[in-house]
């Protein structure tokens, strides 16, 4: 019984129950807002119409079919149908530039392309894509069928889903990730679900805003269809606040930068407060910092114990009370953020570390055993390594199969004993945890000669600068860093954030000089890649005039 054979059986065992709930706000008032269920009977159904759409547009096992949509009970549907098929999905993202997104479809070959809407294959169709287009209303316009089938029979090397990366770094490529893969991640999700929640399943209130055309968001999306587990579905990120509380989750997966936000808005909304609120916060940080640098006085303890009786909870209120943890990856989450929303508001949050080419996941971290600025302890069968550079490799039944028709980056991936190569620098520890420092090819090497991450520093003024959205450390071989910050912000306060920052650090990795940009970085510029993570190149070449001018 594959994976897919169980996502259908759980829709037939439970057709009352709603395995997709979308939560609508845009334009409506307060009060007002509309949770769209779609139970597991009409999910059935809708799914056997994409299949028989799929096979009157030509669709057999082994093809490539592209989806292109926003998230959706629809894009759910679609996407199981296309495995039930035995064909395999490629999704990208809606909100891609449509030459990128038809460069990627001639490289993956569909048999045809799904697109959302007319606007959208419009805008693909003045690229000339190499396959016919069907919009996504069109896979549902059938009647259901009468009598439903079950998935087509795949052997545990088949290609369920080709996931292209970001290109951070250079032009996307297809990561071919296997029946085998899904098949040892999910029961170890499972797992690790139960774990987190002290649940099995079945009745859990998750929340998903992110894309599912990232295998993160992917593997949360396939986790819920095999554990019974219904899922709630942002509609419009422009209203996520609201959606947060009328879904009201007990956990998401989210990215660093909305738990920045997060915080930053607290932050926000308490320097409109009284006085005396205001203190209690800043003097509640400070002795927090202390705290966790190991300084702490007494009086720092007491006030942090009036604190937490009397500020945080009321924080924790606003953020979700039923909230009973948040999952993170993507990306480092900085240590002080992951502290205070642990340690402070009382909301525990798990740092999840993987890429898309081990199927999402590497290691996630235990309750028992969280500690901030750590990812987590490798997953049930992965093993790990540090090879040169203290770059981190990886082995296990999690690795993908390889990029499509791309022999040399596959091989090159790979160190000649077979271990994957993830291009980050990482360190373990004695526990076993892991800690991710940086992308081993984004060290800089400035003049002096030091190798300089620039992630950590990066992180570290975020902390300290709560108006920027994005910061950008450049320096290789230069003779000193400086730093881009993105947003908004009174320049004596970034002047003395960043004296802060350079305290904690060697000469080498000091910031000496800032420039301040107030717009911020955007997918539509070309400076963050699709999943929100820079493309430096592109961003020192967009401000190199800029940055000159802070070496004159």
């Amino acid at each position: 019984m594959s994976f897919v054979d169980v996502f259908l059986a759980n829709l037939s065992e439970h057709p009352d129950r709603a395995f997709v709930t979308e939560v609508f706000c845009t334009g409506l008032a307060p009060g007002k807002e509309r949770l769209v269920p779609t139970r597991g009977g009409r999910l059935r159904e809708m799914i056997e119409q994409a299949r028989h759409a799929l096979r009157a547009a030509g669709v057999k096992p082994g093809d490539r079919v592209v989806l292109v949509a926003p998230n959706s009970a629809r894009w759910v549907a679609c996407d199981v149908a296309i495995l039930a098929e035995g064909a395999t999905c490629v999704p990208m993202y809606a909100r891609q530039a449509a030459s990128e997104l038809v460069a990627m479809m001639r490289d993956c070959d569909p048999r045809v392309v799904i697109v959302d809407g007319a606007p959208l294959a419009d805008a693909i169709a003045a690229h000339a894509p190499p396959a016919p287009m069907i919009q996504l209303d069109a896979l549902f316009a059938g009647h259901p069928p009468s009598a439903l089938e079950p998935a087509r029979r795949v052997e545990a090397s088949d290609v369920v889903t080709i996931i292209y990366t970001s290109g951070s770094s250079g032009e996307p490529k297809g990561v071919m990730t296997s029946v085998a893969n899904v098949e040892h991640m999910l029961p170890v999700l499972d797992a690790k679900l139960r774990e987190l929640t002290g649940t099995s399943g079945g009745r859990d209130r998750v929340f998903h805003y992110l894309p599912f055309c990232f295998a993160g968001s992917r593997m949360v999306l396939w986790a819920c269809l095999f554990r019974a587990n219904g899922l709630f579905l942002s509609t419009s990120l422009d209203d996520l606040a609201r959606e947060l509380r009328v879904a009201a989750p007990e956990y998401f997966l989210n990215v660093p930068a909305l738990l920045e936000r997060v915080r930053a808005g607290v932050e926000k909304k308490l320097a409109e407060r009284p006085l005396p609120v205001r203190m209690l916060y800043e003097r509640a940080i400070e002795a927090f910092r202390r705290e966790r640098a190991g300084i702490a006085r007494k009086r720092d303890r007491a006030l942090l114990a009036a604190a937490k009786s009397a500020l945080f909870p009321k924080i924790r209120e606003q953020i979700g009370h039923q909230i009973t943890g948040l999952i993170c990856g993507s990306a480092p989450l900085a240590e002080e953020t992951q502290a205070w929303f642990s340690d402070l508001v009382g909301i525990p949050v798990y740092q999840v570390y993987g890429l898309t080419e081990t199927t999402a996941i590497v290691s996630i971290d235990r309750v028992d055993g969280v500690v901030p600025g750590r990812v987590g302890h490798p997953i049930a069968g992965c093993d790990v390594r540090l090879g040169d550079h203290g770059e981190l490799q990886i082995r296990g039944p999690n690795v993908f199969r390889g990029y499509f028709r791309r022999d040399t980056a596959t091989r090159d991936a790979f160190t000649d004993d077979g271990w994957f190569r993830t291009g980050d620098q990482a360190t373990i520890d004695t526990r076993g945890l892991l800690r991710i420092i940086g992308r081993v090819k984004n060290i800089l090497v400035p003049s002096s000669g030091h190798n300089v991450a620039p992630e950590p520093i990066e992180q570290m003024i975020m902390e300290r600068v709560p108006s920027a959205s994005h910061a950008v450390v450049i320096g290789h071989g230069r003779p000193y860093l400086v730093a881009l910050l993105a947003g908004t912000g009174d320049r004596a306060a970034i002047d003395r954030a960043i004296d802060e920052v350079n305290e904690a650090l060697p000469h080498y990795r000091r910031i000496r000089k800032v420039h301040v940009h107030d717009d911020p970085l955007t997918i539509e510029s070309g400076m963050l890649t699709a999943n929100q993570k820079l493309r430096r190149h592109e961003i020192e070449a967009h401000f190199a005039r800029e940055i000159d001018a802070l070496y004159a």
